[in-house]
């Protein structure tokens, strides 16, 4: 069924006690995860949420969570490190300061694809106006990187209109369409679903 019926049909669900995500699955056929190294950042027309955001800055900063260079040594045990990992959402970084955090924080967050990448969250200076900008990039921005031949994400809320969740929906799926290797025909199935719901196959 269309975007539009798929999004009218999840909505038929029993109502939980919770404001339900709305994720969208799209399988794929003819990926080579190892070889073909799939990864994307897209922008989104609707914010679904605030992300949590901390930043390797050379000072301190109001807008986020900072983390100065003397404070890297801090983070050298395991369970500090992976504890800061989970905590946030999205990572920035200083230009200068990419080789140290790389070597502090590299191993744990870039096997969780969480590591400032020039795309969205490398400052060339990381004073307020720039990290403000950067910020409000990020809340409007899916990350995608493939680990198995099949991408779920969280594409909208139930509070959100349905207009909304639908040109979130079609810019994902055509914004991760361009990075495919054979475009359209690694394409398996699409589906939506809430998060307690079952999915439902759309058509784009």
């Amino acid at each position: 069924m269309d975007v539009k019926k798929a999004i009218a049909e999840i909505r038929k669900e029993k109502k939980r006690k919770f404001e339900q995500s709305i994720d969208l699955i799209i399988n794929l056929k003819g990926i080579d995860i190892k070889r073909d190294n799939i990864a994307a950042v897209i922008n989104i027309p609707n914010k679904i949420k605030d992300k949590k955001v901390c930043g390797f800055l050379s000072k301190k900063s109001e807008l986020v969570r900072t983390i100065l260079q003397p404070d890297f040594q801090k983070y050298k045990e395991k369970k500090p490190l992976k504890s800061l990992i989970k905590e946030f959402d999205f990572f920035i970084a200083s230009a200068p300061l990419m080789p140290q955090v790389a070597t502090a924080f590299g191993k744990v967050l870039g096997p969780s694809g969480k590591m400032p990448s020039p795309q969205l969250g490398i400052l060339g200076k990381d004073d307020d106006s720039v990290i403000k900008q950067v910020l409000d990039r990020i809340d409007k921005s899916i990350k995608i990187r493939l680990k198995e031949p099949s991408v779920k994400i969280v594409i909208g809320k139930e509070g959100m209109k349905d207009e909304q969740i639908e040109e979130n929906i079609r810019t994902v799926f055509e914004g991760l369409v361009q990075v495919l290797p054979s475009k359209r025909d690694n394409l398996k199935s699409v589906l939506i679903k809430t998060t307690m719901g079952k999915p439902v196959k759309v058509e784009i």
